[in-house]
């Protein structure tokens, strides 16, 4: 990867400002008054930072394949629009757009007409963009430039989480100033309220649909209630279990042995099938009841950029490609084909129609109290697990390339996860 963090986050910056241009432009031009058309309160669409970002990490070694960058930009950007189409919805039960009245839509969140544009517009950012807003960051003392960098992010954060806060309560009313004992505390209150209404009014009067307040979900008192933190964590747990197993009988099947197929050093967990399993219950578990066909079209393209996103961040983090489809036909640079993005897809109706129900439903039979005592056990084991497992991996990577070990955590790596063991955990890593 030739760019580094600060040039990221400033591409990322850079991208989602455009991005608040083209939409506001746009919604202004089609309303005939100003509309900032932005989800926060600042100029930015972060939608635009984070695919132009993201193609910029994934696709820079397309760069010489126009058309697979221009198709794989595609697939990304409007991925990127229809998963944050989803979570929004979910925060609220409402559609913040909805492209129900444009020819060759989906799901009334993204269309033809716009996925082609996010490809064209990826296509223009990754060929040409990227190294432009660059040279222009290099032009900027480098202390003062990476200041700006650090302040936009710090500014950033803080309005992602105010407009993330209004988001989730825009249907609550805004409670009114109450008796302080101190001048201090009336006037931070004062200041929250108004920050509040103006977030609130901004995004109503952007997206309108929004005001309309639908019923939600009666919620009991059960272990793992609804879609919330603990249901999600012990089905990214069982995900990852079941991941393994399925990914082990495969391989013997048809490689004819037993091969470890774990993405930790402790026990047989598959991350990258824990992760799927809990993003495709956020965004599929209230569309159960759509045509099995709506599913696996969403299986199969999010199942494929996700599979691809997950071969490209791994090798750019440990230096290692652990799984290469290369000699499989119809792949993309071996780290996607198209047999298992149709598997994708019947994975995601296979577990959105028959098994999340039925696994919900035993989830939710545990004990509330010990369900949370256990849960939080296993939440202390995997972090460990996985911060150990990455530890592991980069010295892994830092002895291929003759590094030797300085500081007492990579003495220790060196010990207990020496390359004999790395190999019998992760039989296919190889060499980027």
């Amino acid at each position: 990867m030739k760019y580094t963090g600060y040039e990221l986050l400033w591409l990322f910056f850079i991208y989602s400002f455009v991005g608040w241009v083209i939409e506001t432009i746009a919604a202004t031009i089609k309303k005939k008054t100003f509309i900032n058309k932005g989800l926060f309160s600042g100029p930015v669409c972060f939608v635009y930072g984070i695919s132009a970002t993201l193609m910029t990490i994934v696709f820079w070694e397309l760069v010489d394949e126009p058309f697979f960058l221009f198709l794989g930009c595609t697939i990304l950007g409007t991925t990127a629009e229809w998963v944050t189409g989803k979570l929004l919805e979910r925060m609220n039960h409402q559609k913040w757009w909805d492209y129900s009245d444009k020819k060759f839509n989906f799901d009334g969140y993204i269309c033809l007409s716009y996925s082609i544009l996010w490809g064209i517009l990826g296509m223009v950012a990754v060929m040409y963009g990227n190294d432009l807003l660059v040279s222009v960051f290099h032009l900027i003392p480098s202390i003062l430039g990476k200041g700006i960098v650090l302040a936009m992010c710090a500014i950033g954060l803080m309005d992602f989480v105010t407009s993330m806060a209004v988001a989730l309560r825009i249907h609550q009313e805004i409670p009114a100033v109450t008796q302080w004992n101190h001048a201090l505390g009336k006037w931070t209150h004062k200041l929250r309220m108004f920050i509040v209404r103006h977030v609130r009014n901004r995004m109503i009067k952007a997206y309108p649909s929004i005001q309309e307040k639908k019923e939600e979900d009666e919620q009991a008192e059960k272990f793992a209630e609804g879609c919330g933190f603990y249901k999600l964590f012990w089905l990214f747990f069982i995900g990852s279990l079941i991941g393994d197993l399925v990914e082990t009988i495969f391989m013997r099947i048809t490689a004819g042995e037993w091969v470890s197929r774990s993405s930790l050093v402790w026990g047989p967990f598959s991350i990258v099938w824990g992760m799927a399993i809990v993003l495709a219950t956020i965004l599929l578990y209230r569309d159960k009841e759509k045509p099995d066909r709506y599913i696996f079209c969403v299986g199969t393209l999010m199942g494929g950029a996700y599979e691809y996103l997950c071969s490209v961040m791994g090798e750019i983090v440990f230096g290692k490609i652990f799984w290469d489809y290369s000699k499989l036909p119809f792949n993309l640079g071996g780290r996607v084909n198209l047999l298992y993005c149709l598997f994708w897809g019947i994975a995601a109706v296979l577990w959105i129609k028959v098994l999340y129900p039925k696994v919900s439903y035993l989830i939710e039979k545990v004990p509330k109290k010990f369900g949370k005592v256990v849960t939080w056990i296993a939440v202390v084991f995997m972090v460990v697990n996985m911060a150990v497992s990455a530890l592991a991996l980069i010295r892994y990577d830092a002895r291929d390339a003759g590094e030797p070990a300085v500081y007492s955590w990579e003495q220790w790596m060196d010990e207990k996860f020496d390359d004999e063991r790395m190999k019998v955990i992760y039989p296919y890593a190889k060499d980027r």
